[in-house]
């Protein structure tokens, strides 16, 4: 893909619908009664996807052989339409679904654009699943302690020296920073880049699902203490990633998270009647 400008990947009309083999027919065996059978052999039927999922998982092919950056753009709709053999609206309904699956930004007028915003489907659904905030953050709490650790853990073990540099900046803008806004973001920037250290694209996509919450918890506790455990604890985590030990790692996260969770000072969950 060139730098802001349209994919350039050739695509090529898919073909949802496979041609279909000759019948094949058993040879003479015993039924179930134990009598001999000539019935043809029929295998089950693998359902096709539909046009517009083709289309769909031909766009995110072609994205992601492209580098799947988010500075390029679809062709126009009728030459995408021409190129994959496929009407209008078929390409129309593709990237609509595309674009709600943050792969695609629709811009009326301009063309479609390529983001990266896998995150912001679920985002925007956390609120509606969990209406009381302070439930939100002690779930939320409780999934990190199933996450992040284990970022650490893969962290240590996969992280490249451009990853561990950029740890390290993380680090030093949280140490160094007096402003509450900063802190927050230089934080959660720590936390991404561990997620993208640990070498999981699920995992890391995850913890990005997850920001927005994540940031509003460190807001919830910033404003209860300062960032001098947390510095202190990044920095116990990076030292075990720079010695490749994952254990230490997962257990340094861990106790960070430990901290993290009695600085929000939630309320204990109400037990179901």
């Amino acid at each position: 893909m060139g730098r802001g400008g349209v994919l350039r990947n050739k695509f090529r009309a898919p073909n949802p619908h496979s041609a279909a083999g000759p019948i094949e027919t058993s040879k003479p065996g015993r039924n179930a009664s134990g009598k001999t059978s000539n019935h043809m052999a029929f295998s089950s039927i693998k359902p096709q996807r539909s046009l517009v999922e083709e289309v769909c998982a031909r766009i995110a092919s072609e994205i992601r052989d492209a580098g799947g950056g988010g500075n390029g753009w679809l062709p126009p709709e009728r030459d995408l339409a021409l190129k994959l053999g496929v009407s209008r609206p078929v390409v129309r309904e593709a990237t609509k679904r595309l674009e709600l699956q943050g792969l695609l930004e629709v811009k009326h007028g301009v063309g479609t654009k390529v983001v990266d915003k896998l995150h912001k489907p679920l985002n925007g659904s956390l609120a509606l699943l969990i209406p009381d905030d302070k439930e939100r953050l002690r779930q939320l709490i409780q999934v990190r302690f199933m996450l992040e650790p284990e970022n650490a853990r893969l962290a240590a073990e996969n992280a490249t020296a451009v990853q561990i540099r950029k740890l390290r900046a993380a680090l030093r803008e949280l140490a160094e920073t007096k402003d509450f806004e900063t802190a927050v973001e230089a934080d959660m920037a720590f936390h991404r880049e561990l997620a993208a250290a640990s070498g999981n694209q699920i995992a890391n996509l995850l913890l990005h699902s997850l920001s927005e919450l994540i940031q509003t918890s460190l807001k919830h506790g910033y404003s209860r203490t300062s960032t001098d455990n947390a510095v202190r604890q990044h920095a116990a985590v990076l030292n075990a990633i720079e010695k490749r030990d994952p254990a230490a790692a997962a257990k340094a996260m861990r106790e960070h998270l430990i901290t993290a969770e009695t600085d929000l000072a939630l309320p204990k969950a109400k037990k179901a009647a």
